[in-house]
């Protein structure tokens, strides 16, 4: 995307990349929907590799490869780990790139489609598929993080575009993006939204998940269902524990917790702890008073 700068001017900014792997592009558009930061965004950097906008690559490119050709200052990388193939690519974005972001809940935690890992895939394969014998896939759906190493990962689904903005400003600041890493219940407080599982007894994962969306959910009377991923340290033993006073099974709790992030090794030790909790009646649990309505 070219400005009113020179062309000069244009080759001495860092260059940016965007990268899909398997993904619903949700996470490239919230890049697009910056529209009122977007022409000041490409003063400031030079869009290399974007599929989702262009099929050039580079000032007056041809069609661009699915690869990149690079160097490239800053990979945006959105999608999961899903075929053979992809394994490959991310290794040569990896070399290509001197900073490789995540962006969404498929490139940080494996995203919906590592809901595969807790079964057949053979047998999705089949069901879904009239010639599954063309299909080609991994038997896991991995984060990016499983196959190279990452400087920083944005979480969502989708991310969110100020958050994202901080990502891209702070990597032309030459300085660690300031995302915190708290949990939604923040931004409840901050929103003034009443505590829906205190008042209810509404179930909600806001406690573990990392902040980002505004906590939107709650303060529309809906429990947080973790869209935007584990928080930097999420108590999951107490979180369990919660989720099954207010009525979730082992069951619902083990999907609420995969919905968006199956394999985040944030969550992995869920299903035990599920477990452990329910063969494990609390103490004083006969006396304990029924919660107000």
């Amino acid at each position: 995307m070219e400005t009113d700068r020179g062309t000069a001017d244009i080759q001495t900014l860092p260059t940016l990349a965007v990268w899909k792997f398997a993904s619903c592009d949700g996470c490239q558009l919230t890049l697009l929907d910056c529209e009122d930061e977007l022409l000041g965004l490409t003063e400031q950097v030079r869009i290399e590799h974007f599929l989702e906008m262009s099929g050039a690559e580079g000032p007056g490119g041809g069609r661009a490869e699915l690869a990149g050709r690079g160097p490239y200052d800053l990979s945006l990388v959105e999608g999961s780990i899903t075929t053979a193939e992809d394994a490959e690519r991310i290794q040569h974005i990896r070399r290509i790139s001197r900073r490789l972001v995540t962006i969404g809940a498929c490139a940080t935690a494996g995203g919906i489609q590592a809901l595969r890992n807790f079964g057949d895939v053979d047998e999705f394969r089949a069901a879904v598929y009239a010639r599954p014998d063309y299909i080609s896939t991994l038997e896991t759906s991995t984060p990016v993080s499983a196959h190279v190493p990452v400087d920083f990962e944005l979480r969502g689904c989708p991310i969110d575009r100020r958050q994202l903005l901080e990502v891209i400003t702070a990597h032309l600041a030459g300085r660690k993006p300031q995302i915190p890493g708290h949990s939604v219940c923040f931004e409840c407080k901050r929103r003034g939204t009443t505590c829906i599982t205190v008042a209810h007894g509404t179930p909600c994962l806001g406690p573990v998940t990392h902040a980002g969306c505004g906590a939107i959910c709650p303060a529309y009377g809906r429990g947080c269902y973790g869209c935007f991923g584990p928080t930097a340290r999420p108590n999951l033993r107490s979180m369990i524990a919660q989720l099954r006073r207010d009525g979730m099974s082992e069951t619902d709790i083990l999907r609420v917790f995969r919905t968006f992030n199956a394999a985040s090794p944030e969550y992995a030790p869920v299903a035990d702890l599920a477990a452990e909790e329910q063969d494990t009646p609390r103490a004083g649990t006969e006396n304990e008073p029924e919660r107000p309505v």
